[in-house]
């Protein structure tokens, strides 16, 4: 019997605030880290997965995994890949982890850092990548995956199971398309707000020419400054490329709908983020007071309940999961549930380290399985650190193409582990 024998967890942090990447209104400086786990096993393969965080903090990240250390080690592989709900729930159900949360914060962060070590050693263990793995199981078996507490009044689990089973026969026409032409991709690189107007304008033109159909901008600092470089963006790719801004969490309420107004000549496809990702009715109001343009929200969003009230109380119009947000990859199954019994598209947040490698599989098992082929599904895609993934991913033509090779994508090479390690990796003791 394999066994899981201990627990490896890395404060990795790389210093991305050097170059202003991932700067926005709310993180002016952030520096894109990971609190990184490996689950060794006696025989291999070994799992990997991370929380994702900006820096300051990332210790503690690490520490709420640490905690969790005693009740994985010993663990019975076999077990644990047979029923990939089992781990999810022993740790989400355990009575005093939930007195931490429940299911929100660094803890259940922590559980989703895990329990993503686990796909990724599941799918190894079986030969296929993360979104094949889930796209082969039958519509009961994804049923099992997920905790159904608190979700019955918006979605039973028979309702998702006529759901999946109404999507079966057109699987293999899925597969094939993902396999052939990918899944369709927007990028951020353009619109850092730390960014000065020649390098939106650059990567913006840069954009469109690698076969880009939307970009998105960072706004909510300075109004002026916003209309000034979403003019400057809009010149560069012409009317027929979708623009969507990000105000991460910035603005109240009547503030947002202002400040949307006055960017309104510039034609915002979606504004994300707009106010608190807590604020189900400020969303709504929001939603109601910038119409047409669209309101996404997800990357912070804590745990499957708040995305259902968000889909109950037609808060949103775009859905922006996250996959090292909840609690892995079994929490997000609910809430791509969640989203298709509404109807809202899924379009995964995905600007940091690490995240396009995970959030990618679960948006082509959305594609194959659950909410099928939705010609306003884009992925988002931020060209920093992929260098630094064993499987890294691969964007060609505006399209991630769908990775092959077995496992979640997440191993980090063994060298970057040793150098950005925090703070006595050589990147950081020498700086």
């Amino acid at each position: 019997m394999t066994k899981i024998e201990a627990v490896d967890v890395v404060d990795l942090r790389f210093p991305t605030s050097l170059g202003l990447h991932g700067s926005d209104a709310m993180n002016p400086d952030p520096d894109y880290s990971a609190a990184y786990v490996i689950l060794r096993t006696t025989d291999g393969p070994d799992g990997h997965g991370f929380a994702f965080t900006i820096g300051r903090g990332n210790e503690i990240q690490c520490q709420a995994i640490r905690a969790l250390v005693p009740y994985v080690v010993g663990r019975s592989v076999e077990d644990i890949c047979s029923d990939l709900g089992l781990l999810y729930r022993d740790l989400t159900h355990d009575s005093q982890f939930r007195w931490l949360g429940p299911e929100k914060g660094i803890m259940h962060m922590a559980i989703g850092a895990v329990v993503n070590a686990v796909w990724d050693l599941a799918a190894k263990r079986a030969g296929k990548p993360v979104w094949k793995l889930l796209s082969d199981f039958t519509p009961e078996q994804v049923v099992s995956l997920v905790d159904w507490r608190y979700l019955s009044d918006a979605l039973t689990s028979d309702e998702a199971l006529d759901l999946l089973r109404a999507g079966e026969p057109a699987k293999a026409a899925g597969v094939a398309r993902l396999e052939s032409a990918g899944i369709a991709a927007y990028t951020t690189t353009p619109g850092w707000l730390g960014y000065d107007d020649a390098t939106v304008e650059r990567l913006s033109i840069e954009a469109v020419q690698e076969g880009f159909t939307q970009i998105k901008l960072k706004v909510g600092r300075d109004l002026d400054d916003d209309r000034r470089r979403f003019a400057v963006a809009r010149k560069a790719v012409g009317n027929d490329i979708r623009i969507a801004v990000d105000a991460n969490q910035t603005w109240d309420v009547g503030q947002a709908i202002a400040w949307i107004d006055r960017l309104r000549e510039f034609d915002p496809w979606w504004v994300e983020e707009p106010t608190s990702p807590d604020d189900v009715l400020g969303h709504r109001a929001i939603r109601s007071g910038i119409s047409p343009v669209r309101v996404a929200t997800g990357e912070h969003v804590q745990n499957r309940v708040v995305f259902k009230q968000l889909l109950q109380a037609q808060a949103i119009d775009v859905l922006q999961l996250d996959a090292a947000r909840v609690g892995g990859v079994n929490e997000n199954i609910a809430i791509l549930l969640l989203a298709a019994k509404f109807g809202i598209p899924v379009c995964p947040h995905a600007g940091g380290v690490g995240l396009c490698e995970l959030v990618q599989h679960l948006a082509m098992f959305d594609e194959v399985a659950v909410g099928g082929h939705h010609p306003d599904r884009v992925v988002e895609f931020v060209d920093h650190l992929h260098e630094h993934f064993v499987d890294p991913v691969v964007v060609r033509a505006g399209a991630y193409r769908a990775p092959s090779a077995p496992g979640f994508s997440a191993e980090i090479k063994p060298e970057t582990l040793a150098r950005f390690s925090f703070p006595d990796g050589p990147e950081w003791s020498t700086s």
